[in-house]
C-alpha cells in the first residue's frame, strides 16, 4: 500500500477476496449464475445448458433472468438443454391427468363392496362424497 498524508491508500477492489460463486457474465448483472452459454459458430447455433462444471475461456454464465430471456442472432438457432435436477414445469398432460383423478373420485361406487362397510351419516354432511384425500361435494342441483 502507498502512503499518503491522508493515511494508506487503500484499493477499490479488494485483491484477496474471491467469490466462489459464479456470477451471470453479463455486464452490471451480479447475480448467481445457473447456466453456461456456449456459441458454435460453425452451425450458427447458441448452446444453453447448466451451470458448467468450471469456467471456460469462450463460454458465457448467466443468472435465471437473462438465461430464460436469451435471444440468438437472426439466422441462429437456441438450443436449450436442460439436466434432470431441474424440477419440470407442469404439462397438458399433468393437467389431464389430475382432473380425470378428481372426476374418478366424484363417482359414486359402493362402499360395501370394497369392505369398507356404510358410512356413519353423522360424520358427512349430505351429498357428500370421500374417497382417499379427496372430497367432493354434490351441488343442490344434482
Amino acid at each position: 500500500m502507498r502512503e499518503s498524508r491522508r493515511g494508506p491508500v487503500k484499493s477499490a477492489v479488494p485483491s484477496n477476496v474471491v467469490s466462489l460463486v459464479r456470477r451471470c457474465s453479463r455486464t452490471a448483472c451480479g447475480r448467481p449464475a445457473v447456466a453456461t452459454l456456449t456459441y458454435v459458430y460453425a452451425d450458427s447455433t447458441a448452446v444453453l445448458g447448466p451451470l458448467a462444471t468450471y469456467a471456460e475461456p469462450h463460454c458465457y454464465d448467466l443468472c435465471a433472468e437473462h438465461s430464460e430471456r436469451l435471444t440468438a442472432p437472426r439466422g441462429w438457432d437456441v438450443v436449450r438443454l436442460t439436466d434432470g435436477s431441474a424440477p419440470s414445469r407442469p404439462s397438458g398432460d399433468d393437467l389431464e391427468a389430475l382432473a380425470n383423478a378428481v372426476r374418478e373420485a366424484a363417482r359414486p361406487h359402493d362402499r360395501a363392496a370394497e369392505g369398507g362397510g356404510p358410512a356413519k351419516s353423522g360424520s358427512r354432511s349430505a351429498g357428500e362424497t370421500r374417497r382417499g384425500h379427496l372430497r367432493v361435494l354434490r351441488s343442490p342441483d344434482s
